[in-house]
């Protein structure tokens, strides 16, 4: 396994997600259980995966249960990232982080994120009670998700520290914060987190043109027009160098957004399998001339 700095904490480069944990629009108590998500953590944390993330709003707190359960006698092996969802004025967060430290069975919480901006609440008052919570040891570091450069900015002034994280929308078919929110994180030593890194299973091949998820996936953008008019040309430059390491298109995906050391990627798995799947990305040496393709291949 590759890891990387994320503040003061050193995190696997491929992480896992948990927004599937809990949450009936992913297929819970369907296509994936207690069990499998029991062993699917186990399995992640065998493989030296040690960053997983999940959020008060997964599963409306269930994800962060079910965390907790399954990680009890192995908290010393994982760096755990969860979220609070606006509305974020002080007392809200102060209380939503109690919340969830109840749910996860913690005492203090690795990296604790801004799920979103909220254009309601300053955000000097959000940061004073983030502030507060790392003061009080609820909270050892502070991360934003999707905010833009200018309002990552403003949040770490605000905080008057490190604001360690930005976790965005980050994959082959949507690249854009690359011009932007990268090189910042490059500068400043900071990490950007890609959630959906294979576009919600579009880069892995399963899905295209007139196959679509029938699920609440495609109530999230990803699965647009323009995404998937371009993913059959993207998907066959991914097989061919796929097929020069023996590897599948997903984990081509995964390499090449890991191959910068300021990006920490967390897919999210059903199985067991697709966790080993994703976890061997992190060994796949990509060639040069292989990055410079992939990346010709996927601008916009």
């Amino acid at each position: 396994m590759k890891y990387v700095s994320m503040g003061a904490q050193k995190v696997s480069a491929i992480g896992l997600g948990t927004w599937q944990f809990g949450e009936p629009g992913w297929g819970w108590g369907n296509e994936l259980e207690y069990e499998e998500a029991q062993r699917i953590v186990q399995r992640a944390l065998d493989l030296g995966v040690n960053f997983i993330d999940t959020a008060e709003a997964y599963g409306n707190g269930r994800s962060e249960e079910i965390l907790g359960e399954v990680l009890q006698g192995r908290r010393q092996e994982v760096v755990i990232a969860t979220k609070v969802s606006p509305p974020l004025w002080p007392g809200l967060v102060r209380r939503a982080a109690e919340k969830s430290l109840r749910r996860l069975g913690i005492d203090s919480v690795d990296l604790y994120q801004l799920h979103a901006p909220d254009y309601r609440a300053p955000i000097d008052q959000t940061m004073a009670a983030l502030s507060e919570l790392m003061d009080g040891g609820q909270v050892r570091q502070v991360g934003v998700s999707n905010f833009s450069l200018s309002e990552w900015r403003k949040a770490e002034d605000a905080l008057g520290g490190p604001v360690v994280s930005n976790q965005v929308q980050y994959h082959l078919l949507e690249r854009r914060i690359a011009d932007s929110l990268l090189p910042h994180a490059r500068q400043q030593g900071h990490t950007i987190i890609a959630w959906s890194p294979l576009a919600q299973g579009l880069l892995g091949g399963k899905y295209g043109p007139g196959n679509v998820p029938r699920d609440f996936r495609a109530s999230f953008g990803i699965f647009n027009g323009n995404s998937l008019r371009r993913v059959p040309a993207v998907l066959e430059v991914l097989g061919d160098v796929g097929r020069n390491h023996g590897a599948t298109t997903a984990q081509v995906a995964l390499a090449w957004l890991v191959r910068e050391p300021e990006v920490v990627v967390i897919p999210g798995a059903r199985s067991v399998e697709q966790l080993e799947a994703n976890v061997a990305a992190a060994d796949l040496d990509l060639s040069p001339e292989e990055i410079q393709r992939i990346g010709d291949a996927t601008k916009v």
